[in-house]
């Protein structure tokens, strides 16, 4: 080795010597002393900078590189700290380049971060690695280099899902198929599972095929798969799934990537589904395993170097696949396999933690972990307030942002988290009321707009002329005069001949099957088409962009259009040519528009409040956050328990501990007695996870309106369950139990009943009176029995006696 490299080998720690390349007797000789001069010094091995500051298990988790390892992390616990340091020590030691290093990520946000700090460890070393990234776009890479052996052309198209569903409904067409009976989304969403499941068209069962258009789905999945073939396109899911294919049909391929990749690691482990399961087995196991597990050695151990990092207690997607029994079944799969705990969280106080854990504990499902705090204080309780409806609390929290707002807090640190969006609109609206600032995320996608879908179509066209959704798509954008008749003519002529759309129309300008103004316009636009493509080779392509744009007549389509929202049309096609600036060429932009998962709102420099659901919370930290909602039905919801039974209330009650710890200083749940859902009033349970909760970690609050206050270890059926809020006090047991006391009372001073108010009448008189005759939109017509203050009792023709609120009811 020579000095220059063997030194900088010592200063990094990596003083082993060079492969292949025995020590002599001399070498490995004790010295008799050990020389400590300013020179010397600087050559003795020290420990690697990026290795300061790691607790134990992370230390551990980083240095442990060789066979199979489940790091289970826990919430706040330095999860991508550690992933990251563990690619830099392995960079750093040379026990593998970039390029033999596969890193899987669910997000292009989450692989640029990882990125981005490998690079501040280990400098431009971190830019020989081209196989970070998300399961996509590793998944195309690789069918790209092999695309011939799955039917495809290297530079096949990739689909989003506005093409597919277009796609599909040419289809149900075909097979005269009712769209509106079979929607077409309806089938892309089983597509969608059929994949994220590994199964080809021919693994689909009967049963589960039978479940669309009387038993065609099979069929359709078939000519869908061909289909995309004649198109030279893939979607999302084939990118895996005809990787699957491709590792199973080719051994050759398969070995070749089983060597090339020495070490393999995996972010979020927990959100993986079958499709992702399958494919990452196949790496690790390689050809040679007969796919009956991953390579061991002779004492039966796994001598697969994979690591996944992930927690099975925020595993929350699985409504779209994720199966969390992937990373319970890690040990199983890699005999051997070491597991190293993560359980020191550096966000969240001791009561977050504690109630968080004690929550979860109540899942039957899990690898089991407990949390403990790094930051060093109790912390405020979590707060449970009950209030009347969902007005009053999106009142209650505003003011709350308010109140913290004033005290110096930023916006930017408060997170209101919903278990459904529509919970949405309440908090919108009261806070254009007040004035405060919000964002809410998840909310459209700068490349789902309609300008921005119909710009990429013409530059997909010239990129890909095989691409025939695109086609479509600007055929007649702007209006050049061609109805249904004339596309129609195209679309047959291009079925018969099983060739591209551009292909027949080709074919078309030249005959008289259309009339000749169609004919002229078309010649046209294939002759604009072709001329665009040659320009890909002469000038850049966010200046060819531009010149599309323009000579297509589409910016002059927004230019001329005089509606409202055009400017802003205008304004985001500008940017889209801006944002081309990055990319090397065309082909390499539009791979990355395919496969941009995350959406960058953008916001991040406007100081607001954030409000977005549950499930788009992961991974995000917020010093406040408010979980309002936590109601029976609404969550865990409804639809979870009915389709999923146990599996889905744990799920549900994952998504309630990620909520939980997503907050720093403090967490503040919320409940209403009465919700409007979908445009109807319903009455509202406390959720069973309250229950979950340790009271020593929980403070409840009264806001002093809502009927039945809800007390925290109350009843034996709930701690927050009320009685019917509209039952006279007179009739309670307390109550009861309370005269029985005074009766017994020799003085006749004040009564004091221990314990929390139990209900509550308040409101002004009610305008009704006993006799009248009213109607509830729910119960119908009745005849009002009784009157106190403004509830009213109410003997309903068909609901029989209720007990309602005055300003439920209308006179008839």
């Amino acid at each position: 080795m020579p000095f220059a490299d063997r030194h900088h080998a010592l200063r990094d720690g990596l003083g082993a010597p060079a492969p292949n390349r025995k020590p002599s007797p001399r070498m490995t000789a004790a010295p008799p002393h050990r020389p400590s001069g300013p020179i010397t010094s600087q050559l003795q091995p020290r420990e690697p900078g990026y290795l300061k500051g790691l607790n134990a298990e992370q230390r551990e988790a980083v240095e442990t590189t060789d066979g199979p390892l489940l790091v289970l992390a826990g919430a706040g616990t330095g999860k991508t700290r550690v992933l990251t340091t563990r690619i830099a020590h392995i960079l750093a030691t040379r026990k593998a380049r970039g390029g033999q290093i596969l890193a899987v990520t669910f997000t292009n946000k989450a692989a640029r971060e990882m990125k981005e700090r490998i690079g501040q460890l280990v400098g431009a070393s971190v830019e020989g690695m081209p196989w970070l990234g998300t399961f996509h776009s590793i998944g195309a890479r690789i069918l790209r280099r092999h695309a011939e052996l799955v039917g495809l052309r290297p530079d096949f198209t990739i689909l989003d899902t506005d093409d597919q569903i277009r796609l599909i409904k040419q289809l149900l067409a075909a097979e005269n198929i009712d769209e509106k009976r079979w929607p077409a989304r309806q089938f892309a969403g089983m597509l969608d599972a059929w994949k994220n499941r590994g199964l080809l068209p021919k693994d689909v069962s009967p049963a589960d095929a039978g479940f669309f258009a009387n038993g065609k789905g099979q069929k359709i999945y078939a000519d869908y798969q061909a289909r995309l073939k004649t198109l030279n396109a893939a979607d999302f899911g084939d990118l895996l799934l005809e990787g699957i294919r491709l590792f199973r049909e080719n051994p050759e391929v398969l070995a070749e990537f089983h060597d090339r990749f020495r070490y393999m690691l995996v972010d979020e482990y927990q959100d993986s589904n079958t499709a992702q399961y399958i494919w990452l087995q196949l790496l690790a196991k390689g050809p040679n395993s007969g796919g009956a597990g991953p390579a061991i050695d002779e004492n039966g151990v796994s001598t697969s170097n994979i690591c996944v990092v992930g927690d099975d207690d925020q595993s929350i997607y699985g409504w779209r696949g994720a199966e969390v029994d992937n990373i319970l079944r890690f040990e199983k799969d890699f005999p051997g396999a070491k597991t190293i705990k993560l359980e020191r969280n550096y966000r969240s106080t001791s009561n977050i933690l504690s109630a968080a854990s004690h929550l979860i504990a109540h899942n039957e499902s899990r690898l089991g972990k407990t949390l403990q705090t790094d930051v060093g204080e109790q912390g405020e309780k979590i707060s449970v307030t009950s209030v009347w409806d969902s007005e009053e609390e999106a009142r209650q929290i505003g003011e709350e942002i308010e109140q913290y707002q004033r005290q110096g807090e930023n916006l930017n640190d408060m997170a209101i988290l919903v278990r459904a969006s529509f919970q949405m609109r309440e908090f919108e609206e009261r806070f254009i009321t007040l004035g405060l600032n919000y964002r809410v995320i998840g909310g459209p996608r700068f490349y789902e707009r309609r300008e921005i879908r119909d710009a990429l179509a013409y530059l997909r066209i010239v990129a890909q002329p095989a691409d025939d959704l695109a086609l479509e798509r600007i055929i007649n954008v702007p209006k050049r005069g061609l109805g249904d008749a004339t596309v129609q003519i195209v679309h047959d002529t291009a079925r018969a001949a099983n060739i591209p759309l551009l292909a027949a129309i080709r074919e078309l300008v030249d005959t008289e099957e259309l009339k000749p103004k169609q004919r002229a316009t078309l010649r046209e636009l294939v002759a604009s088409i072709d001329d665009w493509a040659e320009r890909t080779r002469t000038i850049p392509h966010f200046e060819l962009a531009e010149q599309i744009l323009d000579e297509s007549g589409y910016t002059a389509m927004w230019q001329n259009d005089k509606s409202a929202d055009a400017p802003g049309r205008l304004e985001n096609l500008k940017e889209l040519v801006r944002s081309m600036e990055e990319f090397e060429n065309l082909g390499g932009f539009l791979e990355h528009i395919a496969l941009v998962m995350d959406r960058d709102s953008g916001e991040g420099a406007e100081d607001a409040v954030s409000i977005m659901t549950l499930h788009s919370a992961k991974g995000l930290e917020f010093d406040t956050v408010f979980l309002p909602g936590w109601e029976e039905g609404l969550f865990p919801h409804q639809r979870a328990l009915d389709e999923s039974g146990l599996a889905g209330l744990e799920e549900e009650r994952r998504l309630a501990y990620v909520g939980i710890t997503r907050a720093k200083k403090r967490a503040r749940i919320s409940l209403a007695q009465n919700r409007r859902i979908h445009g109807l009033w319903q009455s509202a349970i406390p959720t069973r996870f309250l229950d979950e909760l340790p009271a020593d970690t929980v403070e409840v609050t009264d806001t002093g309106s809502s009927y039945g206050g809800y007390t925290y270890g109350g009843r034996a059926a709930t701690r927050f369950d009320a009685r019917d809020p509209f039952d006279s006090v007179y009739e309670t047991p307390g109550w009861q139990r309370a005269q029985r006391q005074q009766a017994g009372r020799k003085s006749p001073g004040p009564l004091t009943i221990d314990g929390e108010l139990v209900a509550r009448s308040s409101g002004p008189s009610s305008a009704y009176d006993v006799g009248e005759r009213v109607f509830h939109l729910k119960f119908g017509y009745g005849t009002v029995t009784a009157v106190e203050g403004n509830k009213l009792s109410i003997d309903f023709e068909k609901a029989g006696p209720k007990k309602v609120l005055d300003s439920f009811v209308k006179r008839r």
